[in-house]
């Protein structure tokens, strides 16, 4: 009995195991899903600025991968934030609605969390501060 109990235990901690392993290799990238998302059909898969939509844009979309160097070396992370959640109006975009990322995701929380209790705000940062360091890794070295 001891030894069966013994080896379900240990068969128990092998499956964990393997299964952490599995989770730990296929670790999702939120701030990367963000950008291929909402970002990548106009600033292009690379941040250049070459996405498909550019054809159909009043300006060229801005090269991500040059903001830091354009601001003396430091990622204007506050300026990209205010952008994406739409406290700043960006000529480039036009109306308001692009790319006003904050009400979008606003929005998209209050329908998947409908009866659930959660911090609209903190979602919204938390999303917006993922696609803030996935742009730091997009810029130009």
């Amino acid at each position: 009995m001891k030894r069966s109990i013994i080896k379900a235990v240990l068969l128990g901690v092998g499956l964990t195991m393997a299964a952490a392993g599995a989770l730990a290799q296929g670790k999702v990238d939120l701030g990367k899903r963000e950008y291929d998302a909402n970002c990548a059909s106009c600033h292009g898969i690379k941040g250049t600025g070459d996405g498909p939509n550019t054809p159909y844009l009043t300006r060229v979309p801005t090269d991500l991968t040059k903001m830091a160097r354009d601001n003396g070396g430091v990622l204007p992370v506050t300026r990209l934030y205010e952008s994406i959640d739409g406290t700043l109006k960006v000529p480039g975009h036009g109306s308001r609605d692009m790319p006003t990322w904050g009400d979008t995701y606003r929005s998209r929380a209050a329908e998947y969390y409908v009866d659930i209790p959660y911090d609209p705000n903190a979602f919204v940062r938390a999303r917006i501060l993922a696609l803030i360091e996935y742009i730091s890794r997009l810029q130009a070295k």
